[in-house]
């Protein structure tokens, strides 16, 4: 590496001392040494002084240019030399290029962990001295464009996901200078080898079949072979896209839901044994205990017309809300209902809420992919497999 030499004018630099804060004497201080360092840089590129005729001259100078850069103490003005043919780069800038994009990398990490482009302006004023503002924040934001859809694009043919989780939440977004909601579609699996995993998200203007279909089209063309099991809620359109798009692929209806759902249509007094012997079907270890368990309850009540709704709900529902049993042991604590991607919509709702509306539905999208991108790095990639 070319060592350089220089010398500061200390009349300048004492004048400074002498008429200035300390905050002033610091700033003017670093400007002068940035400047006198790229000036000697331009001179060591040369390999000649002003006026020198050389055959070793690699360029020649023209003048300078004023360019305000943002440090750790805030705003300087730097004095950058040029040279004629502009090949000429003074190496700081690419020490404090790196500085910048660690800063820039922190403004998005705020975001993504939920603070408003309001307080990461109000961070950075703290931090720098220097303010910038909310567009400049949300612009910043969309540096993230092709590393959420690079990784909601991935394939999905290097491993067999024999469970899927399937969910939708609704989030405002400003559209033709309306506020609407739009569906966020978040699907998340379980693999072979035990490790939980997101698949991908959608958004769409509401939780329909098509919508559905679309997103299951959509992991089918990233390599998502069929299924043992998708598990969700009832949403009927999502039911028929499941029917519609994997062939041989049972659904099982989320065992929570389920069992919630029952309870509202029973009586809301003196129903203690009925909600006791409601979730006793659904605890019980074997597939056989469960449906006589089952049996059990609709004899019981079948002569009380104030059961009459919770039952037929119980009856035509329970094939489908036991599938979870015909699977290893296990294993069926973690696929009976979708408990598990419900506290991921709340992460995911924890940082939308910050947001209130989105200003399009792109950064929606790039905003709710960055989180889940985030919660599968820090807690599924680092928790043990379901199999142990």
């Amino acid at each position: 590496m070319t060592q350089l030499q220089f010398t500061l004018d200390m009349e300048d630099l004492k004048e400074m001392v002498m008429s200035s804060n300390m905050e002033a004497v610091v700033r003017s201080s670093i400007v002068l040494i940035l400047n006198e360092y790229m000036e000697k840089e331009r001179d060591a590129y040369m390999q000649a002084d002003h006026y020198e005729r050389s055959g070793e001259r690699q360029d020649y100078r023209n003048g300078y240019y004023e360019r305000a850069y943002t440090l750790n103490i805030g705003k300087v003005e730097l004095r950058v030399p040029r040279t004629r043919s502009g090949e000429f780069s003074p190496t700081i800038f690419e020490k404090y290029a790196r500085m910048d994009q660690a800063f820039m990398i922190s403004m998005l990490e705020m975001v993504i962990h939920g603070v408003s482009t309001r307080k990461v302006t109000h961070i950075v004023e703290q931090l720098c001295g220097e303010r910038v503002s909310k567009s400049f924040v949300s612009s910043l934001t969309e540096k993230l464009d092709p590393i959420v859809n690079a990784w909601a694009d991935r394939p999905l043919n290097t491993v067999y996901y024999p469970y899927v989780f399937a969910d939708a939440m609704y989030t405002k977004v400003r559209e033709h200078h309306k506020v609407v909601s739009k569906a966020i579609y978040i699907m998340t699996a379980i693999r072979e080898d035990g490790r939980r995993e997101i698949l991908g998200l959608h958004v769409d203007h509401s939780e329909s079949f098509e919508s559905w279909f679309t997103c299951f089209e959509k992991l089918k063309s990233r390599g998502l072979q069929s299924p043992k099991l998708i598990i969700s809620d009832a949403h009927q359109g999502l039911q028929k896209a499941i029917q519609r798009a994997f062939i041989g692929t049972s659904w099982q209806r989320c065992n929570v839901h389920f069992k919630r759902n029952i309870l509202d249509r029973a009586p809301k007094k003196e129903a203690h044994e009925f909600r006791r012997m409601v979730k006793r079907i659904f605890e019980a270890v074997t597939i056989e205990d469960t449906r006589q368990f089952k049996q059990e309850c609709m004899e019981k009540f079948a002569d009380q017309p104030k059961y009459d709704k919770a039952l037929q709900l119980l009856d035509e529902g329970f094939d489908d809300t036991i599938q979870y049993m015909t699977e290893p042991e296990h294993i069926r604590i973690h696929i009976r209902s979708t408990n598990s991607l419900e506290r991921l919509n709340q992460e995911v709702r924890r940082r939308e809420r910050v947001i209130r509306v989105f200003p399009n539905t792109q950064s929606a999208f790039r905003l709710v992919g960055a989180v889940l991108m985030h919660y599968q790095e820090t807690i599924y990639d680092k928790r043990q497999s379901l199999t142990k």
